[in-house]
C-alpha cells in the first residue's frame, strides 16, 4: 500500500460550485481564481453543468473523472458537443471519453490557471478509481462518503479498505467532496454500529438542521471522518463488537471488520 505525502500540495485559490444532479449527484465545478476558467468533475448529466456555466459566464478549461459508473460519466459526450475540453480520467477504468488516461504520480498540471493537482489511486469501489487533491480539498468520487464508503463494484474489499486507509492518512483538515448526497442514511447506520458515540449523535443532529435547509451537508473533512465513519473506525472496540455480532463469530484483523460492515452495510 501507497502512503500519501502528509504535507499539503501547494494552496490553490479556488471557488467550488457544487451543481445537484439526477437524484443525489454532485457535479464538481472548480473555478481558478480572477478566472473565468472552470474544470468540472464527474458529470453525469451535462444539462445542469452546461446552465450553470452559461449563467455564470464560465468556461471549462477540463474535465476531471473519478471512476467509470454511469452517472459520473453520461454527460461527457454531449458536454463535448457544446465544449470541445481534454476529459482526464483513471487508466484502469472503462472510460472511452477520457483523452488523458491517469494513474498515481506526483503532480499534473492541467491548465495554466490551476496549480499542479495530486492524482491518488483508490480502486476499491471500481477497480481504476482515482482522487483529485487541490491542496486541501479532495474530490474522491465513490470511494469515501461522508459517514460511510462506496460499495464493492469492480474493485476488491481489500482494495477498498486499503484505500480508505490511505485516505484516512490525509491531514485532518482535508476536505471530503464525494460524489452522493448520502451521509444522513449513512449516519443512520454509523449511530447502529456505534449508539454510544456522541459525536456522531452530534453530526445527526447538525446534518439534519442542514438538510432542512435544502442546503448540502459537504464538504466533510478527514477528522470528522475518524471520528464518525465506522469504515475508518475498525480498530475501535465498539466497532469490533457491533461487526462480530452482525457476523456471528469472531473477526481476526481490521479488514475482517471493515468485510463485516460492507456486508452488513449492504443489506441495511
Amino acid at each position: 500500500m501507497h502512503c500519501i505525502d502528509k504535507r499539503f500540495l501547494e494552496r490553490i485559490p479556488l471557488k467550488i460550485h457544487a451543481i445537484p444532479a439526477l437524484k443525489d449527484n454532485y457535479i464538481w465545478l472548480l473555478q481558478a481564481e480572477n478566472s473565468a476558467r472552470t474544470l468540472i468533475i464527474d458529470p453525469g448529466d451535462e444539462k445542469p453543468v452546461i446552465q450553470y456555466l452559461k449563467q455564470q459566464q464560465l468556461e471549462p478549461a477540463a474535465i476531471l473523472i473519478t471512476h467509470q459508473h454511469y452517472d459520473h460519466v453520461d454527460g461527457i459526450r454531449p458536454f463535448l458537443k457544446y465544449c470541445s475540453v481534454p476529459v482526464y480520467g483513471p487508466k484502469n477504468d472503462l472510460i472511452p471519453a477520457i483523452t488523458h488516461p491517469l494513474s498515481s504520480m506526483d503532480k499534473l498540471l492541467i491548465d495554466s490557471e490551476f496549480s499542479p493537482v495530486s492524482i491518488i489511486d483508490i480502486p476499491g469501489h471500481t477497480s481504476g478509481h482515482i482522487a483529485y487533491q487541490f491542496a486541501e480539498n479532495l474530490f474522491c468520487g465513490d470511494t469515501l462518503f461522508a459517514s460511510g464508503c462506496g460499495r464493492l463494484l469492480g474493485g476488491t474489499a481489500e482494495q477498498l479498505f486499503d484505500s480508505l486507509t490511505k485516505l484516512s492518512l490525509l491531514p485532518s483538515g482535508t476536505k471530503i467532496y464525494c460524489g452522493h448526497e448520502y451521509t444522513q442514511a449513512n449516519l443512520r447506520f454509523a449511530s447502529v454500529v456505534e449508539p454510544h458515540n456522541t459525536q456522531i449523535q452530534q453530526r445527526i443532529i447538525e446534518v439534519a438542521a442542514i438538510r432542512k435547509q435544502g442546503k448540502m451537508s459537504l464538504p466533510s473533512t478527514i477528522e470528522l471522518e475518524l471520528a464518525c465513519n465506522p469504515f475508518l473506525r475498525c480498530d475501535q472496540i465498539d466497532v469490533i463488537t457491533a461487526a462480530q455480532q452482525f457476523a456471528g463469530g469472531t473477526l481476526s484483523s481490521p479488514l475482517q471488520v471493515f468485510k463485516a460492515l460492507r456486508l452488513w452495510k449492504d443489506t441495511f
